[in-house]
């Protein structure tokens, strides 16, 4: 077959080295002219890199590259010919248990919480997905019909899926991803593409306290089950609860913050429905801190905690730091502009204005936060110019005091001043360590 991989990031290389088996003859077409690939890879590089995509058999498309782009291109019959990474996978994969995850934010956490939970009650489990590993690279580990496989995945995997997992999951959806989408319904529609094609045997979990995500699996012909209350996982008496039992006290979890109550829950939820093991589950909750440039505490220095939430890409996730982390703070937010709303945000600030020693704002959202602060009734912010955290962070140390915490918690995209969240977080971690 001739196969078009459209889009050469870390699914599109995963995409390539599946597809090249058996006689397919593959061209990578992308956007970037200066690509370098060894001289026998056919290639359309460039601008047009989706132009005269109609002699190919099958487009493989990459999680950036939104389906209207290819359509722009060609005519909306293209999209017959277009799969995915992970359309393939679900295609493939040799076993059914697979519990995907979606959301906007906790989708990291969540997925990693259940993985080792169920490692935790003696299964093989396979992680992967927007989380680090592509799907089709999974296939590499030898999947056997017995093991479970948990996905993240995103609404860049998910707007045109055609397959739906034994156990779908969503978080909290909140608006996102406009730079993207066409609107908020759009990303609802593509998070909904999980659990569209599950059968009534199937489970759909959601937080159903939050509008979109009822919205989003609304759409699944399966068992529906809320967390945060019965008879999914709940909190009652300050412990972690469900079908009656108690799997650990709040005190106990390594998690920080209460939004990770959400992901707590909606992690046992899943788990509990295929491997209900109270101790291993019990095991996992008690001894897991989080991901890394997640509420990630760097050091301690001269009384002063140096926290890395750099994941924290959205207003909202940048409010919950604030909740998380006790007592007096300095807080470093700024970013890329996507217009997102502020106003949850600049309240989140005001509210908890007696523990904000300070907020430094940087990046191209500083002017339009500040202006939201001040209409929420905050002014003890200051603006910095700096390009590079290093002199941002001996700026922060000079405003901290001891007992303080100093949270890093931009609440919007990296990519005004950083590659992503990863090199943004551990950029502000060398920053730290230098100190």
């Amino acid at each position: 077959m001739k196969i078009a991989i459209l889009g050469y990031g870390a699914q599109g290389r995963s995409a390539y080295e599946y597809w090249r088996k058996n006689g397919n003859e593959l061209t990578v077409c992308d956007q970037n002219e200066n690509l370098e690939l060894s001289d026998d890879v056919a290639q359309q590089l460039g601008p047009n890199y989706l132009n005269d995509l109609g002699h190919f058999d099958v487009l493989v498309r990459s999680p950036a590259l939104h389906p209207k782009d290819i359509v722009a291109a060609n005519s909306s019959a293209i999209l017959e010919k277009v799969t995915t990474n992970t359309n393939e996978f679900f295609k493939v994969c040799p076993t059914k248990n697979i519990i995907g995850v979606t959301g906007t934010k906790g989708k990291g956490t969540t997925s990693t919480l259940i993985a080792k939970m169920l490692e935790a009650a003696g299964k093989k489990v396979h992680l992967g997905g927007n989380i680090g590993i592509p799907p089709l690279d999974l296939l590499r580990d030898d999947i056997k019909p017995e093991d479970f496989v948990v996905l993240e995945l995103a609404n860049f995997q998910l707007i045109d899926l055609k397959f739906s997992p034994h156990v779908a999951v969503c978080l909290m959806v909140v608006m996102e991803h406009m730079d993207w989408h066409t609107d908020l319904d759009e990303y609802i529609a593509a998070k909904q593409q999980l659990f569209r094609w599950q059968k009534p045997d199937d489970i759909a979990i959601y937080y159903s306290s939050n509008e979109n995500s009822a919205k989003v699996i609304s759409v699944s012909a399966g068992k529906k089950i809320p967390y945060m209350e019965a008879p999914g996982a709940f909190i009652q008496d300050e412990a972690v609860t469900i079908d009656s039992q108690t799997i650990c006290k709040t005190s106990e979890l390594k998690l920080l913050g209460k939004h990770n109550w959400q992901n707590v829950c909606a992690a046992v939820t899943a788990t509990y429905q295929v491997a209900p093991n109270v101790e291993a589950m019990k095991k996992v909750l008690t001894t897991f801190s989080g991901l890394p440039h997640r509420l990630e505490l760097v050091r301690e220095l001269d009384g002063v905690k140096y926290y890395n939430d750099s994941f924290a890409s959205a207003p909202d996730a940048a409010a919950a730091a604030i909740e998380a982390i006790p007592g007096s703070k300095v807080m470093i937010m700024g970013g890329f502009e996507r217009n997102l709303p502020l106003e949850e945000l600049a309240q989140a600030v005001a509210t908890n204005a007696q523990d904000i020693r300070k907020v430094v704002l940087m990046g191209a959202t500083a002017t339009r936060t500040a202006e939201a602060l001040r209409q929420a009734g905050f002014t003890d912010y200051v603006i910095t110019t700096e390009k590079n955290l290093a002199p941002i962070i001996a700026q922060v140390k000079a405003l901290a005091q001891t007992n303080d915490s100093v949270v890093f918690s931009p609440g919007f995209a990296s990519f005004d001043m950083f590659k992503n969240f990863e090199d943004r977080g551990n950029q502000y971690k060398q920053a730290v360590l230098a100190l």
